[in-house]
């Protein structure tokens, strides 16, 4: 069982920055693809970022391409949503979920974190 706990979300205003964590507990996650998702009101959640296990290579939605950067770092066991230039369509809550060997195109994530809220202020 791996427990994933986000961090770094907050209220920033356009044009900013911000880099969210997420950190496993109770495995380790060398093996796992992560991907990083994000819910809005009243919207479906979707895709956002995601970082093969092995490989490293990543892949990312349209909408956050040269933007964001995901990164990982396995020693400390954690994720990272570089996030630059932030716009007001970012503000939603934002989760990073694992998938044991998962690619950077990997769907149906098997562990999932309970989110971090990002609230960008035009």
């Amino acid at each position: 069982q791996v427990q994933l706990v986000e961090s770094g979300g907050g209220l920033v205003q356009a044009g900013g920055s911000l880099r969210l964590s997420c950190t496993a507990s109770g495995h380790t996650i060398s093996s796992y693809g992560m991907g990083w998702f994000r819910q809005a009101p009243g919207k479906e959640r979707e895709f956002v970022a995601a970082v093969s296990w092995s490989s490293g290579r990543t892949n990312y939605a349209d909408s956050v391409k040269a933007r964001f950067t995901i990164s990982r770092d396995n020693a400390k066991k954690t994720g990272y949503l570089q996030m630059n230039s932030l716009k007001p369509e970012d503000t939603a809550v934002y989760f990073c979920a694992v998938k044991p060997y998962g690619t950077a195109w990997s769907t149906n994530y098997d562990y999932w974190g309970q989110g971090t809220q990002v609230t960008v202020s035009s």
